[in-house]
């Protein structure tokens, strides 16, 4: 069975990460994604280990189920080729800035005049109405501007420091995906296409904001902002005996349970500041102290009988190399090992999302620069001596 965004065709001219993770994501639930790339290819190409030039490993887990036309865009006749994908495509996702596409005449204007059904769904770093407009934009400069590393230190007391993940990227570009299948949902019913604009840097103030803005939700302000129980230093995982585990006692049945189990009975009893959401999130650092307190008397085997026991929350602390051998994703199959045309076997993860009766099970892994170039050629109406002509001049590139 074909996946459920199947018969859907997105022109994607994304590179790096944010851009291309939303098209994979539409990819792998099986719309047709036209990876539109410069002749030097994706930057992210180059990023990561690699067993042969332009094929590391960041690209190849943001880059499956797409197939790579390589076209200079700096060239009128390059321009044109764009254009006459876009004819039959329903979706053209960028993440260039709108004034460069506007000065190749690639902005929606142009696109939606060759076809008006288009959604045309720019990804940008900053509001375009908004005097940061032009600013270039990074997952690291957003995380900053979003507040992300100066609530890393809050809840450290050491310096801010950016969270060890593309998180901005990986976000906004979730974002990016439910808008664009938002669009396509109203582009059915209406036939008509729009534009749209995603940033990054208003997505990931409400990303964070929601959980920070506390008592400045409120006008005049009712407190301060930040979430205290996210920003307290303990909350982080319980050292054991022997290890870590991540423990979560969440509502009052986890706390009764567990202080009940620990022989802690005449405190819950007694200590108000344990028995109720409110109580325990004014004393935050107070329980969170207790419970560390605890936990560092008995090896994490020990605390996993008695939380599944007492049915509390708790997980393994799992590193980038110990998740491999999770029993969960063992079980499951999350990783898998496939044959990669020209990279040979590769590690992947599987589509984490589970349809009954069209299942999202991505049969191509990420191409070579310009792998498509020829049959797409085809595909968007150029006849052999056309086609021959844009691979002789360099306007495009054939990585068959």
């Amino acid at each position: 069975m074909a996946g459920p965004l199947t018969g859907v065709r997105i022109v994607d001219m994304t590179s790096v990460l944010m851009g291309p993770y939303c098209t994979q994501i539409l990819g792998d639930l099986g719309a047709d994604i036209v990876k539109v790339e410069p002749p030097g290819g994706d930057l992210a190409r180059g990023i990561g280990p690699e067993r042969h030039r332009g094929m590391g490993a960041i690209f190849l887990h943001s880059n499956r189920s797409k197939r790579s036309i390589a076209v200079d865009a700096k060239r009128a006749s390059g321009r044109a080729v764009i254009a006459a994908l876009c004819r039959d495509a329903d979706v053209f996702v960028c993440s260039v800035r709108p004034r460069a596409m506007a000065r190749l005449g690639l902005d929606a204007e142009a696109l939606r005049a060759g076809n008006p059904r288009l959604v045309y769904a720019s990804l940008v770093g900053y509001g375009q109405h908004g005097p940061y407009a032009s600013r270039p934009a990074y997952d690291d400069l957003i995380q900053g501007a979003a507040g992300l590393p100066a609530l890393q230190a809050l809840a450290s007391g050491g310096e801010p420091r950016y969270v060890p993940s593309a998180m901005v990227d990986r976000a906004v570009g979730l974002r990016a995906a439910i808008a664009i299948l938002a669009a396509v949902v109203e582009q059915r019913s209406s036939g008509e296409g729009q534009a749209i604009e995603v940033p990054m840097y208003e997505a990931m103030t409400e990303f964070v904001m929601s959980d920070h803005m506390q008592g400045r939700t409120f006008e005049p302000p009712v407190g301060p902002t930040g979430y205290q129980r996210h920003l307290d230093p303990g909350r982080r995982p319980y050292r054991t005996s022997d290890g870590y585990l991540c423990v979560l006692l969440y509502n009052d049945r986890h706390w009764e349970t567990f202080m009940r189990r620990v022989g802690a009975g005449d405190l819950w009893d007694s200590d108000a500041r344990f028995r109720s959401v409110g109580a325990r999130a004014a004393a935050i650092a107070h329980v969170y102290d207790f419970v560390a307190r605890t936990l560092a008397s008995r090896t994490s085997a020990e605390w996993i009988r008695l939380l599944d026991e007492a049915d509390i929350p708790w997980s393994p602390l799992n590193d980038p190399d110990t998740i491999f051998d999770d029993p969960h994703h063992v079980a499951t199959g999350f990783f898998s090992v496939r044959e990669h045309p020209s990279e040979g076997p590769v590690r992947v993860m599987a589509v984490p999302d589970r349809y009954s009766r069209t299942p999202a099970e991505p049969e191509r892994l990420a191409p070579r620069l310009g792998e498509h170039t020829v049959e797409l050629l085809r595909e968007s109406g150029h006849d052999e001596e056309a086609i021959a002509a844009l691979l002789a001049d360099g306007t495009c590139i054939d990585g068959a």
